[in-house]
């Protein structure tokens, strides 16, 4: 009898110690997350349509507004990326092709070739453009292995060479060391399953 208890006593401390433990990652990697992604992180995530870590292949492209064959059509930009780790709404290896309206285009920072992010896409419209939700919120810098947040930021220079004074940099809050998109995908999902 004095055996079964304490392998049941055993059994209840090893129970409580995974739970606790489970329940304090959660909460750590929701933490991490609201310190990379800002306050209105659960709000980002659960907009977005599809979010990745990325590569961009090809940076800011014009697309002719309107070449006289389709009235109506809207100035837009053209950008490439490879998904490196899927999380939302995309395959990992996928080339994703993104249509952005020039107007919106401007209002966050550039996004250059070769650079690695996390990016939060609106879902496209029905006109197939889309762009990061809230602008710069919807951009996160990493590191040159795209693995990790960057611990500092990059210059946002466009795809052709000039710099574009109007846009914001990408969200790289100060004292965020160590941080991966292991940690923010875990948090980025719980988010969207809520």
């Amino acid at each position: 009898m004095r055996a079964s208890r304490r392998v049941l006593a055993v059994v209840l401390v090893c129970l409580s110690s995974f739970c606790l433990s489970r329940f304090a990652a959660a909460q750590s990697d929701e933490v991490v997350a609201e310190r990379v992604l800002g306050p209105r992180w659960k709000q980002v995530s659960r907009r977005a349509g599809m979010i990745f870590a990325g590569t961009v292949l090809t940076g800011a492209a014009p697309i002719a507004a309107n070449d006289g064959t389709a009235p109506g059509a809207t100035a837009a930009v053209q950008l490439r990326f490879r998904v490196d780790e899927a999380i939302a709404g995309v395959e990992r290896g996928q080339v994703v092709t993104i249509h952005e309206w020039a107007g919106a285009w401007s209002r966050h920072r550039s996004m250059r070739s070769g650079e690695h992010i996390l990016i939060f896409l609106y879902p496209r419209s029905r006109l197939g453009l889309t762009s990061p939700v809230g602008g710069s919120l919807g951009q996160v810098a990493l590191d040159a292995s795209g693995k990790n947040v960057a611990k500092r930021r990059p210059a946002a220079v466009l795809g052709f060479g000039l710099r574009n004074e109007s846009s914001q940099q990408p969200r790289v809050p100060g004292g965020v060391r160590g941080v991966s998109i292991v940690q923010l995908e875990r948090a980025i999902r719980s988010a969207r399953e809520e």
